[in-house]
């Protein structure tokens, strides 16, 4: 009886016994599902989906090396370095934002991506002038976002989208309120100043055949002059998208009130410029009368053949420095 109830007992033991690593097993095992979970999670949290003008990108959450190119302007009003610039062998480099002697390297964007992958990016920002053909190649390099033109046509848009792009949202709100603020002021003082007078923006394009074309109501670059600042187009720019050449014929009839320009690469007093420069000096342009009224403002070209803050609020201070006396 007694070594009945020995070995009775010694069944319950190793019963308890079995219990228990059972239970460990099962407990090491919900704990690895556990961690295995959190690195999916960690994983997952890593990145994110976003929609672009192409479809679906996974972007990181924050990236940190990241390629705006031809938006670098926004990304150095949210305080963030670019990685490289953007240049162009006929429209140069965008100098107004003062990266020449940087250590920020110049892009060409006519030339090869090696430079790009170089860079070891972590995400690469395009604006609305990239093709599918191009945006594909870019995204063979880091993920890509190609920007809509719905969004690049407004500055304040595209600073959001790029602000959620790189993760930091919360410095749009005091950048804004101070570019908005400007806005408001120097729209009174011009309404004052011209009221309803005809506005134009020409760009003297100085490669090639000089020619002089004049910038849509719509424009990317210039058009918040019309829309933000609410200046008076002249009728020919409320018909055009983006912007067309001024036939030789038609300047006579150019009667805007008020004309800005710029050339389209390079100084006023360049000597690649010369050759176009003269078109100024043709009878038939010096005889419209904004001309002959003195109201022809020749400008610096490279914030205003861009649409970003910085660029705008460098468009604000001229309007204001040659209308409003």
């Amino acid at each position: 009886m007694a070594e009945k109830l020995k070995g009775h007992i010694l069944g319950i033991h190793w019963l308890v016994v079995l219990l228990v690593i059972m239970v460990s097993l099962a407990g090491c095992s919900d704990k690895q599902g556990t961690i295995d979970a959190g690195v999916n999670k960690q994983t997952d949290s890593g990145t994110r989906t976003v929609k672009d003008a192409f479809g679906e990108v996974k972007i990181p959450i924050k990236p940190k090396r990241v390629a705006g190119i031809y938006l670098e302007d926004y990304m150095l009003a949210l305080g963030v370095k670019p990685i490289v610039q953007w240049y162009h062998p006929s429209w140069g480099k965008q100098d107004y934002l003062g990266m020449a002697n940087t250590d920020v390297p110049l892009f060409d964007i006519t030339g090869s991506l090696e430079p790009l992958i170089e860079q070891n990016l972590d995400l690469i920002i395009l604006n609305a002038g990239i093709d599918q053909a191009d945006y594909e190649l870019y995204s063979k390099i880091a993920p890509t976002y190609r920007l809509t033109r719905e969004v690049t046509v407004d500055a304040a848009a595209t600073l959001r989208t790029i602000a959620d792009l790189l993760g930091i949202p919360e410095k749009v709100d005091g950048v804004l309120k101070d570019y908005e603020q400007k806005i408001a002021d120097a729209k009174l003082k011009l309404e004052a100043a011209i009221g309803r007078q005809t506005v134009a923006v020409v760009r003297l394009d100085v490669g090639g055949k000089p020619e002089l074309r004049l910038f849509g109501q719509n424009n990317a670059y210039t058009g918040m002059i019309y829309k933000d600042l609410g200046l008076e187009p002249f009728p020919w720019v409320k018909s055009i998208e983006a912007h067309e050449v001024i036939s030789q014929e038609k300047i006579p009839e150019f009667t805007a009130d008020h004309i800005i320009i710029f050339p389209s690469d390079g100084k006023w007093d360049s000597e690649s410029n010369k050759k176009a420069v003269a078109l100024l000096d043709d009878p038939i342009w010096r005889g419209i009368p904004a001309v002959k009224n003195g109201h022809v403002y020749q400008l610096e070209r490279s914030h205003w053949q861009s649409g970003a803050i910085t660029a705008n609020r460098m468009k604000i201070d001229d309007l204001l420095k040659f209308l409003v006396k």
